[in-house]
């Protein structure tokens, strides 16, 4: 007897495939012609990811990925269970030395905290975050699947890049799906966009602010990373008619308790800055005290909260001492079901992932082709290295290394990276189909989910690696879908 959720995941499965038999069906030539279609819309629409300057259109793989409407629901669950007990980090951070032997900060990081986080804070806490996680949509153990690896909780990457992909997958391939087989139904899911403006409103409403003026801050001039910025002023100025300013940290000024950008006021401003990043830049001479003014004032999303997003918050979610100090039986049982086995490296004992206390070190080294090792703080798939594709000696070196460098490693759990294999049009001018490992990113609200899917051949599956795009899209199954045991034909060469 099939559980319900494994009948859903069975569901999946079938519309999965029935998506895929249709888009094998096109012949050589007119998946030449799609593809070349995706590429010169991402251009138009400015899917471009800046690196060193130049820019790179970023590809959208031409098959969409399925997900039904009951597992958005269950994600949303999940996704906002965790959301808001991350949320409540600098909360516990402050009154807990255990928790904060476990999310280090420099001094200059905690007098900020401690600037930054008052009543209002603690009543309006503002963080607009994505979850990176595993999933495979398709399995009848579909929830167990879902596997939590970092956290993301300011200056989230793809809130232009996802609903414009979407948009253009849904203009240019879905008819073309729909044409192969007429009971396929796919919708796009939820805007990003909109559920940050939704956001944006109600902390604007909830602090006593009117909604007139919002500046994204970012490094302005860095030359690498995605270039979203002025696609989203556009966005919001032309469906809200805000005024969404783009600047620079250096480029704010504090008059009279109010913040500016060109001689306009900043009523609320959007953060792709970690504070560290923002102390560098005062200790480089830039005028930092505007911006810290908005931290005052609750005038920021993310709040300082977002500074928490080192993935050794796992830890404090995963340790059941602290999780039981801290959180109630229903969100432990989320965490425990969803999120990875995480620990800063350090010579200490520890909870394993068999229950039971021991030396984490010997754990580390023992079961190197369990685990994977990277930077608690950084992001972009910087330095991550996956135990299994690497040498005994190497990972022994690496945790040597790691052991000098306090509370700046964590060791995680392996989880199985799902695999989708999607078309490519080769230098040789024929399409292939090869294997991508895919993560998904999940940006819950109270409004709603939205989710950034991304496909690599490389391990580390981003963006800033040279992945791709990859747009999931709600399905609706028909009521007779082929099921997942049939193997879907190749398309013909004609």
């Amino acid at each position: 007897m099939l559980t319900p959720a494994e009948e859903l995941g069975l569901s999946g499965a079938s519309l999965a495939n029935r998506v895929r038999q249709a888009f094998y069906r096109f012949p050589e030539r007119k998946l030449k012609q799609l593809i070349e279609q995706l590429r010169s819309e991402s251009e138009r629409r400015h899917l471009f990811y800046l690196r060193d300057g130049e820019f790179e259109t970023i590809r959208v793989f031409p098959r969409p990925v399925t997900v039904l409407p009951d597992q958005v629901t269950y994600i949303h669950f999940v996704t906002l269970t965790i959301l808001n007990a991350l949320k409540r980090l600098p909360e516990l951070y402050l009154s807990d030395p255990a928790v904060r032997q476990l999310l280090p900060l420099g001094a200059a990081e905690v007098a900020w905290l401690n600037d930054s986080w008052g009543a209002s804070q603690r009543d309006y806490n503002p963080v607009f975050g994505r979850l990176d996680a595993l999933i495979d949509f398709t399995s009848p153990s579909w929830k167990d699947s879902l596997q939590f690896v970092e956290p993301n909780l300011s200056g989230v990457g793809g809130i232009h890049l996802v609903p414009t992909s979407e948009r253009i997958m849904a203009e240019v391939m879905l008819p073309e799906l729909a044409a192969q087989d007429p009971q396929i139904r796919l919708s796009v899911g939820t805007d990003i966009r909109e559920l940050l403006m939704q956001e944006i409103h109600d902390h604007l409403e909830a602090i006593g602010r009117s909604a007139e003026n919002v500046c994204f801050v970012e490094p302005k001039y860095a030359g690498s990373g995605p270039d979203e910025q002025e696609a989203l002023a556009q966005y919001f100025h032309e469906r809200h008619g805000l005024k969404v300013m783009h600047a620079d940290p250096a480029e704010l000024t504090l008059v009279g308790g109010e913040v500016f950008y060109a001689g306009d006021r900043v009523d609320l401003a959007y953060r792709d800055y970690e504070v560290r990043d923002l102390l560098a830049l005062g200790a480089e001479g830039v005028d930092i005290e505007p911006i810290r003014t908005l931290f005052r004032q609750n005038r920021i999303i993310s709040s300082i909260a977002g500074d928490f997003d080192h993935k050794s918050c796992w830890e404090i979610l995963t340790d059941p001492e602290l999780a039981q100090r801290h959180f109630n039986a229903d969100e432990r049982q989320v965490f425990r079901r969803h999120i990875l086995w995480t620990r800063i490296v350090a010579d200490r004992q520890t909870r394993l992932p068999d229950g039971h206390v021991g030396d984490l070190v010997k754990f580390a080294r023992a079961e190197r082709e369990r685990l994977v090792l990277k930077p608690n703080r950084s992001y972009g798939g910087d330095r991550i290295l996956i135990g299994p594709m690497i040498g005994a000696a190497d990972w022994d070196a690496a945790l040597d290394l790691a052991l000098g460098q306090p509370s700046e490693l964590v060791v995680q759990q392996l989880a199985q990276t799902p695999v989708e294999d999607f078309a490519i049009l080769g230098a040789d001018g024929h399409i292939h189909f090869e294997p991508f490992y895919t993560v998904m990113g999940f940006a819950p609200t109270r409004y709603g989910l939205a989710i950034l899917g991304r496909a690599s051949q490389k391990h580390v599956v981003n963006v800033a690696q040279r992945g791709g795009m990859v747009t999931v899209m709600i399905g609706h199954p028909p009521g007779e879908l082929v099921g997942p045991g049939a193997t879907p034909a190749r398309p013909d060469s004609g």
